[in-house]
């Protein structure tokens, strides 16, 4: 495989693994050379800590874009998580712009709400500025809070059908103008997934494994991370999606006898020996 250059642009939560140190590891861990923008600096993620410190680096971003270009420094790839501020999204635009390489994709996980409400920081302007950066995007990725937030719909939580989900997936498609994976899908009480709309094709594929009772901290960027990963290894949309779901799985799982003291992320690490295996057959 010709060696390809992604960078990823999201924070830095300096303890409970999510964000950069998550995607950093597990991109190397499939082989693929990582460069990464932070776009803040936390000692912690936000999810259970208080008096977290915070640093914004929004002003930094056009001068790191500016000298990789001076550089030459180009990438096959983009992939985005939380990104701190509106005015943040229109520097990474331009990033995306000036330091792509030709056909170089960009990959959009629309950090900023779940279980129906935004995260702290975030409000109803921010979706639609994040709405608005999303398009262009070859796919983006979000969960069902954040696709009730990009369309401007009510948030349902359950009782939904395949209907309702695939309505969501083609309107969001329409909204990137590319391919959509969204994530926390579930149709009954013991499984949980994803389903991925390809627009190439106009088809949904679904994606489950067993549900995995209790709430488990940054999955959603070992699965994001996962599934760029693949996407830049060369897996279809659907392959890419499925193994996301794979791999998060066995990271919960790794972390499932020990959740009560490591309450704060998964750990992933324990899993990446399968990643890597699978990897190698790509």
């Amino acid at each position: 495989m010709t060696s390809k250059k992604v960078l990823t642009i999201q924070d830095v939560s300096c303890f409970g693994q999510c964000s950069l140190t998550v995607a950093l590891p597990i991109l190397s861990a499939m082989g693929i050379e990582t460069a990464i923008i932070p776009s803040a600096v936390l000692s912690t993620h936000t999810g259970g800590f208080t008096g977290y410190t915070f640093r914004d680096l929004t002003e930094d971003i056009p001068a790191i874009g500016a000298h990789w270009e001076k550089e030459g420094v180009f990438f096959d790839a983009f992939y985005t998580g939380y990104i701190g501020s509106k005015r943040q999204l229109q520097y990474i635009k331009d990033i995306v712009k000036k330091n792509a390489k030709e056909g170089a994709l960009f990959i959009v996980d629309p950090v900023m709400a779940d279980h129906g409400k935004l995260y702290y920081g975030f409000d109803e302007a921010f979706a639609a500025e994040m709405a608005s950066f999303v398009q262009g995007a070859e796919v983006i990725l979000p969960n069902l809070t954040e696709a009730a937030f990009l369309l401007k719909e009510p948030y349902v939580e359950s009782g939904y059908d395949k209907a309702h989900i695939e309505g969501l997936l083609r309107r969001l498609s329409a909204l990137n103008g590319g391919d959509v994976v969204l994530t926390g899908v579930s149709f009954s009480r013991d499984k949980l997934g994803i389903a991925a709309y390809s627009k190439a094709k106009d088809s949904v594929h679904y994606y489950f494994e067993e549900r995995i009772e209790g709430s488990f901290h940054g999955t959603g960027d070992v699965y994001a991370s996962t599934f760029v990963g693949g996407i830049v290894r060369g897996l279809s949309l659907e392959d890419a999606a499925d193994l996301a779901v794979d791999y998060t799985v066995r990271a919960i799982r790794a972390t499932f006898p020990v959740r009560s003291e490591h309450w704060y992320g998964v750990r992933f690490e324990e899993a990446l020996p399968y990643l890597v295996h699978r990897t190698e057959a790509l």
